[in-house]
């Protein structure tokens, strides 16, 4: 018998008596046949026995004595037992101590409240076409970003593969504070910025930092989901305002009544619905926060692909010293697996913060940061950004001549030429949740409009197509089979 066959019989031998002893069908003070009895029955070696039996007392399963070893007295788990003897088969005794019912713990009220932001697409799988969010995977310039890895780790040093700088790479920090001074006219340096994991984390981290038990959070409706389960993750009321075409509305006396201790909004291109905030609410928005003593959290989210003019500029830097917290992703202008994301604080924010900021965060994903600070300051990412822009552009404009071509239900397309999807608001005689799961079931994959509402309205019916990584070619076919499933759904519904 090799080394391999022993290790792996005895593996086998240790896992069948432990599910014998929790099952019950070795109930506490059985004895167990002697090392070279049941040596002899299973025809194994007495070594193999004596292994398992040593590690079995070891984890206080059995208790060796010279009279004969004995299972250990345990406090079974009657629900364990049970679920095991079902898939076991097998009947089960309990002893009479342990016949009252279990209760499983519950998870945190908190947690209960989180909405589910996942949709069909899991892990490892290809995203559908029209699903919103995803920029063109395969147009990434994967050789250049490889090869700049590669030479990041090459040059690296042993501190390299030790914890970082909790707030991020220095290095990156500086590289993206220089974007942002010149692309969306921010107002930082690289003592502002904090590298997160993804946009995400840097939402979570805002209402760590920003936020204490009961305060009130305004959010746009409807709005991100990831921030309503950013949100929702912790104990403040959240508040939803409605969006118009000029971004989020603030009733007459709101500030008054209910005033907030955040404020989230995607200003520069709405999601879901497209519009910019204008100037004046804006400035107006800054006043009163300043008024109120309010943060602001701007999610900038796509704003990088405006197709036509230039990018709007960010709400951060209208005014000095706003409070106003910027939030950034590379998710959409590099790749969501990247997972890095940023925050920049207002100067006086960024010094209060600084020791939670050591405790909250870990320096991680170290040679990614390295790289991505080299492919900003090589002029890689500009030229890169250039690229999408223009396929953006042309991917959006041919999503809407085929919606005007096939689309016969009335519809109307809200919201900026930017980003990465266009908003379709639908009649609610055409039930938007119902040919969102009938376009799944196709493998097309857009959104209901309704679903990002916290307070739906008869006005949240439509769906968020996704065109970032659906290839313009397939467009026009993609969209015909999708106006015929909505057609289907109105005969169903009616």
């Amino acid at each position: 018998m090799g080394p391999g066959r022993s290790t792996s019989l005895q593996k086998q031998l240790l896992s069948r008596l432990k599910h014998a002893i929790l099952e019950g069908r070795l109930p506490a003070g059985a004895r167990l046949p002697a090392s070279r009895t049941l040596a002899e029955d299973l025809a194994v070696s007495r070594n193999t026995v004596s292994i398992v039996y040593d590690q079995l007392a070891a984890e206080g399963f059995i208790v060796p004595h010279r009279l004969g070893t004995r299972v250990a007295q345990l406090s079974l788990d009657p629900h364990f037992a049970a679920e095991a003897a079902k898939q076991k088969a097998e009947a089960l005794t309990l002893p009479p101590a342990l016949d009252e019912p279990a209760t499983t713990p519950a998870a945190s009220r908190r947690i209960q409240r989180l909405p589910s932001t996942r949709h069909a697409a899991r892990a490892d799988e290809t995203p559908l076409p029209f699903t919103p969010g995803v920029p063109a995977l395969t147009r990434f310039p994967a050789s250049t970003w490889r090869r700049t890895l590669e030479r990041v780790m090459r040059e690296a040093q042993p501190r390299h593969y030790h914890y970082g700088d909790p707030l991020g790479e220095p290095a990156l920090r500086d590289a993206i504070a220089g974007h942002l001074r010149i692309s969306r006219g921010v107002r930082c340096d690289a003592s502002q910025v904090v590298i997160t994991e993804g946009a995400h984390e840097a939402l979570i981290l805002c209402v760590r930092l920003l936020t204490d038990p009961g305060d009130t959070v305004w959010m746009e409706d409807p709005g991100y989901r990831g921030a309503k389960a950013a949100f929702h993750s912790s104990d403040v009321r959240l508040q939803a305002l409605r969006v118009d075409d000029e971004g989020i509305v603030i009733p007459e006396g709101l500030w008054e009544t209910s005033p907030p201790r955040l404020v989230y909004v995607t200003p520069s291109h709405q999601y879901p619905l497209g519009s910019v905030l204008s100037a004046s609410r804006r400035l107006d928005l800054i006043a009163q926060a300043r008024r109120h003593g309010t943060w602001i959290l701007e999610d900038d989210y796509d704003s990088e692909f405006r197709h036509q003019g230039e990018p709007i500029a960010a709400m951060q830097g209208m005014v000095p010293e706003s409070p106003v917290v910027y939030v950034g992703t590379f998710s959409k202008t590099m790749f969501p697996a990247l997972r890095l994301g940023f925050l920049i604080l207002p100067t006086a924010l960024a010094t209060q913060a600084r020791d939670a900021l050591d405790e909250l965060l870990r320096g991680g994903h170290r040679f990614e940061q390295l790289a991505l600070a080299d492919f900003i300051r090589s002029g890689q990412f500009a030229r890169h950004l250039g690229r999408m822009r223009r396929l953006y552009r042309e991917r959006q404009t041919a999503l809407r001549d085929a919606l005007a071509r096939y689309f016969d239900p009335a519809y109307a397309v809200i919201g900026e030429r930017c980003g990465l999807h266009l908003t379709v608001r639908l009649d609610p005689a055409f039930p938007d949740k119902a040919i969102v799961a009938a376009a799944q079931r196709e493998g097309i994959g857009p959104r209901a409009l309704s679903s990002f509402a916290l307070d739906p309205q008869p006005t949240d019916n439509g769906l968020v197509i996704g065109y970032g990584d659906t290839d313009a070619s397939r467009i026009p076919g993609l969209i015909k089979r999708l106006a015929a499933i909505v057609a289907t759904q109105k005969r169903t519904a009616g």
